[in-house]
């Protein structure tokens, strides 16, 4: 199951679609594309719903607004309770391509979690430094070195994912940081390959740099109580 959050994208979210539905039809094996429109304020889950008798293998699902990382575990819930055997996470916003998703599918029977690394990424040299930050926080809190821990491009295999879903919160938002980071620190199989990470094919990115260092402070907070939580 290839899984995404999306949230205000109206202006990537069919050309996204479009781009991606051909992989799960590969696969075959009654795989699915499913988008979790997380409450937009715009008419993403409107164009969703209008174009899903052309892509049969595509499920779009509306819910309340939770954040990107609750809405990852959201996805990930779904995969578990659906049968999936493996799911994929990416974004909706066009900065990944769908050609690389081919080499971490090869990788499936030797890794448990296979993760993109980010090289060359145009998002923003603000968004580079958050990421730089955040590899000292994970660091300075688990003791572990994570490559790049949120990466919005992992092939994960449901069995071993589902293990680590029920000591995350619901409402946790840097949960594919957690994520890598668990996997690391419990040594699981696992493999970084570099992606390439695009600008953001339209619309306008949710998140500011304010808004980045409230969720910091909270993250930070968030990992304390986890890790006290693992420990116990």
């Amino acid at each position: 199951m290839i899984v995404m959050p999306a949230y205000n994208e109206e202006a990537n979210i069919e050309s996204v679609i479009k781009q991606w539905h051909p992989v799960v039809e590969k696969i075959g094996n009654n795989s699915k594309l499913v988008i979790f429109d997380d409450g937009s304020k715009d008419d993403t889950f409107a164009i969703m719903q209008r174009i899903q008798s052309k892509y049969p293998y595509f499920v779009p699902i509306t819910k309340k607004n939770s954040g990107h990382g609750a809405t990852c575990l959201y996805a990930y819930r779904y995969a578990v309770e659906n049968g999936a055997e493996y799911v994929f996470q990416t974004d909706s916003d066009g900065q990944t391509l769908p050609e690389e998703f081919w080499n971490f599918w090869e990788l499936r029977n030797e890794c448990d979690f296979i993760i993109g690394s980010r090289k060359g990424r145009m998002d923003g040299f603000s968004r580079i430094v958050v990421t730089k930050v955040l590899k000292m926080v994970i660091f300075l809190i688990f003791r572990v070195k994570v490559t790049d821990a949120n990466t919005p491009f992992r092939l994960m295999n449901i069995n071993k994912l589902k293990t680590y879903l029920n000591n995350i919160p619901a409402d946790f938002f840097l949960s594919n940081v957690l994520i890598s980071t668990l996997i690391v620190k419990n040594k699981e199989k696992y493999k970084w390959i570099p992606i390439t990470f695009k600008p953001r094919q339209g619309g306008v990115n949710s998140i500011n740099i304010k808004r980045i260092f409230k969720i910091g402070a909270k993250a930070v907070k968030d990992f304390l109580n986890i890790k006290n939580k693992l420990i116990k």
